[in-house]
């Protein structure tokens, strides 16, 4: 038997194609080799995957506290407080503001405090959503409006801001005004959150540095500085 130069059997090879061209003159749809083969679905683009819904500040939701979830209840050191939030660096930039504000604008109690809530009942494009996260806190959740703040408590609350370098924003500078609500104004990639938080644990870790320390409010520099990050903040 004579073989082709592959090697097939050429008796093989015509009956082949006597059975293909038959197929063909009647229509018939004849399978290839190819199309036998299992399909597999094409995989996305890259950039195309479904991003998982976020806060306003572009941090994940998370659905509950603590279960599966990057939000626990966490004590406030120093304060006798704890509270549903962001574990990582959300939580040492946030519990900064918070500590800060239990010593040195006005002692908070149990309900002066709260944290992470699920995003029903929010309104989504506004920084309050930021809370489903566990990116924010709210500080006096009762005091949302306008003028809450003696000039004094003001004074200070500025100095904190201004000692997050512009990571942390303050509801008294949005609009509508919620001046309750403190929270991470940059998303969760930016190098500036990680800095922070790695400066502030440096600081709690350190004598004689970190929220408790007494400071000048009024000291021309942090003025200053505190000032400068208001018009920075309002402009953007």
């Amino acid at each position: 038997m004579s073989h082709n130069k592959n090697g097939i059997p050429r008796r093989f090879v015509v009956k082949s194609a006597g059975v293909l061209t038959a197929a063909a003159a009647v229509g018939a749809v004849v399978p290839s080799v190819a199309a036998a083969a299992p399909v597999t679905a094409p995989r996305s683009a890259p950039g195309t995957r479904r991003k998982a819904p976020a806060s306003a500040n572009g941090w994940t939701l998370e659905k509950e506290a603590n279960h599966v979830s990057t939000v626990w209840t966490r004590p406030v050191s120093g304060t006798g407080l704890e509270v549903d939030v962001r574990i990582g660096d959300a939580q040492a930039i946030l519990f900064h503001v918070v500590r800060r504000f239990h010593y040195e604008v006005e002692q908070l109690h149990r309900v002066d405090l709260a944290g992470w809530q699920p995003i029903d009942g929010l309104k989504k494009d506004l920084p309050e959503s930021n809370l489903a996260s566990g990116t924010a806190v709210r500080v006096r959740p009762g005091a949302s409006a306008a003028g809450g703040l003696f000039p004094l408590q003001l004074v200070t609350v500025r100095d904190i801001l201004a000692d997050c370098g512009g990571v942390v924003r303050w509801g008294g500078d949005d609009s509508p005004v919620d001046e309750s609500l403190f929270y991470i104004g940059l998303g969760p990639d930016d190098v500036r959150v990680r800095e922070l938080a790695d400066r502030l644990r440096t600081a709690e870790a350190t004598p004689g540095q970190g929220a408790g320390v007494h400071v000048d409010v009024f000291g021309t520099s942090r003025r200053d500085r505190a000032k400068k990050l208001v018009k920075e903040q309002r402009a953007s």
